[in-house]
């Protein structure tokens, strides 16, 4: 069977992989298992540690319930006597009060903390509807509005559902249902105990005359059913708990039986003091069989049963349950800490130790890698070095130098072995000599093209300079003016030859035979430049300042403007002008500008333009078609100027920029010069003044004669 066109791709990519690659795809496979391997055991200790932050969270928010639920009906339990004797500005209710509204904030604060599962969403707003009956709770609390059972059974809508978020506990203990019932028993317990107490003191202290008919039966049921409740309570948490649950509550009520005891003897001792009768209460079991029992407030009286005692003795069982609530919250809460803690490590040592396998992999992967391909990497470093600078910063030196003043020399690659990879490093190095070696020739071919280029172009320069003396004779005898305007017309197009031929002496890197050698006024080097465009009528000068261009460089700059005006005359309408202004610069460069209104260039042409201008290129056979634009490139690096195309005002047409700096410009001391001077005749050939004075002089009036330089 014949391989698919995909799997013979596949093939050709994994057989042209470095070695380097080849081996590290070898020891990839078991680094890879490792990870994914580690990886699951890091993911499994990351997903313990939250599961235990998230227990933490939720031990916060039943601590919090739980504190929260112990004080609202300790807040009912202590606001009995004060309410049902009309006292409804006690501080000992505002106290509670107090206590359970700020209970309620950090209850609040848990719940922003809490994780948003369903079950505890459902359980927390349970326990906001509840919160909104408070307000008129408190508000009722024992009036005809709500009576005392009804009131002590109100505050069950806010306590019971926070009871009720114990059911959540439970994370890292052997049974986690088993712990949440432990502790909501022990709640319920407390809760019960609470009731007892509100409703046994409310017995104690109410006026039963004053009770409404069948409203006393109602309290003594509601009392002896919390009474079972309570044993119904105690039997849950003895089920659900453990051994040493039933120890610690057996020792936090034996604990309280003491502390009431005390109490008893203390309140003896201060009684005798007093010179008062003492009757000591009996237990809180005998207590409230007797309350039950439905005897008169008198009667439970004489037998040391007061709503003081009572209160007393059943808030020890209170605090003897809440102790035990609070034990199993708070170690809840430290088993989950501790949980997170270890999951928290176990995940960073896990992590640590995949990281540190991966690693250790890949420097041993790298290790074998390099101590195999050490050499091949070497040779493919010192192939790209010699292909992207050595080689080409040879070819820019053939190419810009003189042929035969380059050290053409090849440095072989440094590697000396003789196994098959020193073969190629040698072959390598033929290539590159040899590579030299035909750079070299190209290089004196272009020379000789550049000496056949400038032989020419003096040989052209010579018979252009004996027509222009032969023209210019012919004007200063021409007495017609048609025939003197058909010489001048003649006059130009030879100047404009002549520069053609200083092109090819440019292209050939040649510089100007004669150089001037006193400074000229800018504004008679913008003239002179203009004087050698055939439509020079066109060219209009403006704001050029008082400057002076060193005398060095006037013949190439007077070359590079006229090409630059010869261009905008050429690609502009007859009939528009050429505007040329001039600026200088704070820095003491002067900025020469050139404005046309042809047709413009597009954005992509005018960037390759400006790039040929900033670096121009080798002369090839597309040097051809903006021969002008190569040579202003040539003139303005020779000089430092920047050269830049731009769009036109207004999106029509074109602006050449000029900057010339400030070596080859200095400002012109005292006095303009002379528009009318003789020099600009003389740039090119002194000998030809008369005939440069005759053109400048009638610059206004009509056309001269141009391109003397």
């Amino acid at each position: 069977m014949s391989k698919t066109p995909s799997a013979t791709r596949r093939g050709l990519v994994t057989r042209n992989w470095r070695v380097a690659r080849k081996l590290q795809a070898i020891l990839l496979i078991p680094v890879l298992i490792a990870l994914v391997l580690g990886g699951i055991r890091v993911k499994r200790s990351v997903e313990t540690w939250q599961d235990a932050d998230k227990a933490v969270r939720v031990a916060e928010l039943v601590q919090a319930a739980n504190k929260y639920a112990s004080d609202a009906i300790n807040e009912r339990d202590v606001s009995v006597i004060p309410l049902v004797r009309g006292d409804r500005t006690s501080t000992v209710v505002a106290k509670a009060r107090a206590i359970t509204d700020a209970d309620a904030k950090a209850f609040d604060e848990a719940v922003r903390r809490m994780p948003q599962t369903p079950g505890l969403q459902r359980r927390v707003e349970l326990v906001r509807q509840g919160e909104k009956q408070l307000a008129s709770v408190r508000a009722n609390a024992f009036t005809a509005k709500l009576t005392g059972v009804q009131t002590e059974e109100s505050y069950h809508a806010v306590q019971h559902p926070l009871m009720e978020l114990s059911n959540e506990l439970g994370f890292g203990s052997t049974n986690q249902a088993s712990f949440g019932r432990t502790l909501y028993a022990v709640s319920l317990t407390q809760a019960a105990e609470s009731l007892i107490r509100a409703i046994g003191t409310h017995l104690l202290t109410e006026d039963r005359s004053k009770l409404a008919p069948g409203e006393l039966q109602a309290q003594l049921g509601s009392f002896s059913s919390y009474v079972y409740l309570e044993q119904v309570a105690l039997q849950e948490y003895a089920g659900a708990g453990t051994a040493g649950d039933m120890t610690r509550l057996r020792k936090a009520l034996a604990d309280a039986e003491r502390r009431g005891k005390e109490q008893a003897a203390q309140a003896q001792g201060a009684a005798e003091a007093a010179g008062r009768t003492f009757v000591a209460p009996p237990g809180l079991e005998q207590m409230t069989s007797a309350i039950a029992s439905g005897k008169s407030a008198a009667q439970l009286a004489a037998q040391g049963i007061t709503p003081e005692s009572f209160f007393a003795a059943s808030t020890l069982s209170f605090d003897a349950y809440r102790g035990v609530e609070v034990y199993l919250t708070d170690t809840a809460l430290a088993d989950a800490h501790s949980i997170a803690d270890n999951a928290r490590n176990d995940a960073v040592i896990n992590a640590a130790l995949v990281l540190t396998a991966v690693l250790v992999a890949f420097l041993l992967a790298a290790w074998v890698a390099r101590t195999m391909s050490t050499s091949m990497r070497r040779l493919s470093a010192s192939a790209h070095e010699i292909a992207e600078q050595r080689l080409p910063a040879l070819l820019t030196q053939l190419t810009r130098a003189i042929p035969g003043r380059v050290d053409s020399q090849v440095a072989p690659i440094p590697i000396t072995t003789t196994d098959e990879i020193g073969e190629v490093a040698r072959a390598f190095d033929h290539v590159h000599r040899e590579a030299v070696r035909l750079a070299a020739e190209q290089a004196l071919l272009r020379a000789n093209i550049n000496t056949i280029f400038s032989n020419l172009a003096r040989r052209n320069q010579s018979l252009i300079e004996r027509q222009l003396a032969l023209i210019t004779g012919l004007e200063g005898k021409e007495a017609d003016p048609d025939q003197l305007a058909n010489l001048f017309k003649l006059d130009h197009l030879a100047t404009r030859v002549r520069r053609n031929g200083e092109n090819l002496l440019v292209l050939g890197g040649e510089t100007p035979a004669q150089q001037w050698n006193q400074p000229l006024p800018l504004v008679d080097v913008i003239r002179a430049a203009a004087s050698e465009v055939e439509q020079y009528e066109r060219v209009e000068l403006s704001g050029v300042p008082e400057a002076e261009i060193h005398g060095r460089a006037v013949t190439d700059l007077v070359h590079l403007l006229a090409e630059l005006l010869e261009n905008a005359t050429t690609f502009s309408a007859p009939q528009s002008a050429v505007r040329v202004t001039a600026a200088r610069l704070p820095d003491g460069r002067i900025m020469v500008e050139i404005h046309d209104r042809g047709i413009g260039l597009p954005p992509e042409e005018l960037a390759d333009i400006n790039h040929h201008l900033a670096d121009p290129p080798t002369v090839d056979v597309a040097i051809s078609q903006r021969m002008g634009l190569y040579v202003v490139g040539r003139l303005a690096d020779r000089h430092g100027v920047r050269v830049q195309l731009r769009p036109g005002d207004e999106g029509q047409g074109t602006t050449a920029l000029a900057m010339l700096p400030d070596t080859i410009t200095y400002r012109a001391p005292g006095a303009a010069p002379d528009p009318d001077t003789l020099a600009l005749a003389a740039l090119a050939d002194p000998g030809r003044q008369d005939a440069a004075t005759r053109g400048y002089e009638a610059w206004d009036d009509r056309p001269t004669h141009r391109g003397r330089r």
